[in-house]
């Protein structure tokens, strides 16, 4: 059974910091991309961060850039974004998901095979 569980979330002030993990399982790590992905109230699911779990490579949102940081531990199955810096407009419900690497193309756009149940990140102002 594939599950992707996050965990990590939980209320903070602004300029705080949260880590989020996605623990992945019943699927080849290895060969999947991990990308997070964040909806608020009201507004439309965003593309925050994804990883290449083969080789690394990533992808940040411009609005997220320079200040949350994805990274991935293979022998755990778990990607994890690290959250500095934060804002009250960080204030959503975070997803991560997963994608075959082959299918990918880099970014937030491709059609993501699994997803989690989500984790609320509150950032008080």
């Amino acid at each position: 059974e594939v599950q992707l569980v996050e965990s990590g979330g939980g209320l903070v002030q602004a300029g705080g910091s949260l880590r989020l993990s996605c623990a992945a399982s019943g699927f080849t790590f290895d060969d999947y991309a991990i990308g997070w992905f964040r909806q608020a109230p009201g507004k439309e699911r965003e593309g925050v961060s994804c990883i290449s779990s083969s080789d690394g490579s990533t992808y940040y949102a411009d609005s997220v850039k320079g200040r949350f940081t994805i990274s991935s531990d293979n022998a755990k199955n778990t990607v994890y974004l690290q959250m500095n810096s934060l804002k009250p407009e960080d204030t959503a419900v975070y997803y991560c998901a997963a994608v075959i690497t082959t299918g990918w193309g880099g970014g937030p756009s491709a059609e993501y095979d699994y997803w989690g149940q989500g984790t609320q990140v509150t950032v008080s102002s």
